[in-house]
């Protein structure tokens, strides 16, 4: 049977059986430090061991696979995603990327493919912060950024990051050693499902990642004055509903405006004491806006601040505004970038250049490495959903544009000797 045939074949069957370790009947919901969580991580370790890698578990729960090259003094080339999930999320986005990663060096070993870097597969375990609402915390072990006060984060029920960590026996004191340091880097390389419906709607199998969006969360309090809805004439109300719900739609009208590689989302509001019969006298709401560029998300945020301010002068109401989360744009390495689309390109795939509106872990990474990111097709672009579908010709297709780009890396790495 050809290989791209039976090695997506694999993954598949893979990928089914991870999709089993689940708090979840119904979708994948695995937490970090739950029994699902480490019996996938349990099942994760034996596939790269039987692989002929060295597995080893490190202090944040990270399974890791290496290859080494027979020149000692080689770099370290990664490919990663996660094995944690959302509440109620899909079975392929983390897992797709790992067994992927797993299948490319289970073929160099077959092959006796001798590379002139070290190969190393990581699965990670705490991306999504769905535990502890905290993101990317594996990665920033292994780049080298963890801050020791993450480890007194809590999850809903009062416990520790720390105290879960160590109920996994692994050492919070050793944290550090899972970190690979910046003079021993090669590069980082993400396979993940696209979550966004370009490559559906375009019908393209992969698409190469330009660069990982900014991001500013911004948590906003309208304050104004409650009354009773029967008795309060409208000219003399100080509504705080009414005042979001006009920002709201001047955020949607700005972001639309100006067409410049900006999102901009209100997704979660809430009234305080709500009531039919009452004016509602407090509103919060959370602003989301992303852009690759960094400049315009700045502008952005300073231009909606004041949209806000004016809103509320006019209909005399009290705002409050909290940066809750903010992080830069990041652009993807260019040689790297550069061999991956030479890959894309070598299988007859159209390439599509793309930006990845979602944080990655390797934002993280890249301030210490350079990293790429292969995006493939997934089932109308739904990620983070029991729904969550990829076809085995897409799996293929990522796979052979994987393959080709760890030649290209190969034979980049042998030339530069």
């Amino acid at each position: 049977m050809d290989q791209y045939l039976s090695r997506p074949a694999n993954i598949l069957k893979r990928i089914e059986e991870l999709s089993a370790y689940s708090e979840d009947e119904h979708g994948t919901t695995r937490l970090l430090g739950t029994k699902s969580f480490i019996d996938c991580g349990e099942k994760i370790f034996s596939w790269m061991a039987d692989a002929g890698l060295e597995p080893f578990t490190d202090n944040i729960g990270n399974i890791r696979g290496k290859l080494l090259s027979e020149d000692p003094h080689a770099k370290t080339f990664v490919i990663a995603s996660h094995f944690d999930s959302d509440m109620n999320a899909g079975k392929f986005d983390g897992p797709l990327g790992i067994l992927i990663g797993l299948d490319i060096v289970e073929n160099i070993i077959k092959q006796k493919i001798k590379l002139p870097f070290h190969f190393e597969i990581i699965a990670f375990s705490a991306e999504k912060g769905a535990r502890f609402h905290s993101k990317y915390l594996a990665g920033k072990v292994l780049a080298g950024t963890f801050k020791k006060n993450l480890l007194e984060i809590n999850d809903e029920d009062g416990n520790t990051l720390s105290t879960v960590l160590e109920s996994m026996n692994l050492d919070v004191q050793s944290l550090h050693e899972g970190q690979i340091s910046d003079d021993e880097w090669l590069g980082y390389f993400e396979i993940d499902i696209e979550a966004g419906p370009v490559l559906y709607e375009k019908n393209i199998p992969v698409g190469v990642v330009n660069s990982i969006a900014g991001q500013r969360k911004i948590v906003i309090n309208f304050v104004g004055e409650t009354g009773n809805a029967g008795t309060f004439p409208m000219s003399m109300r100080r509504d705080a509903l009414c005042a979001a719900a006009q920002f709201i739609l001047e955020v949607e009208e700005y972001a639309s405006r100006e067409k410049r590689n900006l999102i901009a989302t209100v997704g979660e509001i809430e009234i305080s004491n709500a009531s039919s019969n009452l004016i509602p006298a407090r509103v919060s709401c959370v602003l989301d806006m992303r852009s690759s560029n960094n400049v315009l998300l700045s502008e952005a945020y300073e231009n909606i601040n004041l949209l806000c301010e004016d809103i509320c002068d006019k209909r005399k109401i009290y705002f409050e505004w909290k940066l809750a989360y903010e992080s830069d744009a990041v652009d993807c390495d260019e040689q790297l970038r550069t061999l991956l689309a030479a890959a894309v390109k070598s299988k007859n795939i159209e390439l599509t250049e793309m930006v990845s509106g979602v944080g990655r872990t390797a934002a993280v990474i890249s301030k210490v490495a350079p990293v790429v990111i292969l995006f493939v097709k997934c089932f109308k672009g739904i990620s983070d959903h029991p729904m969550e579908n990829v076809k085995i010709e897409d799996i293929a297709a990522a796979l052979e544009v994987s393959d080709v780009f760890v030649q290209n890396l190969k034979e980049l790495v042998e030339k530069n000797r």
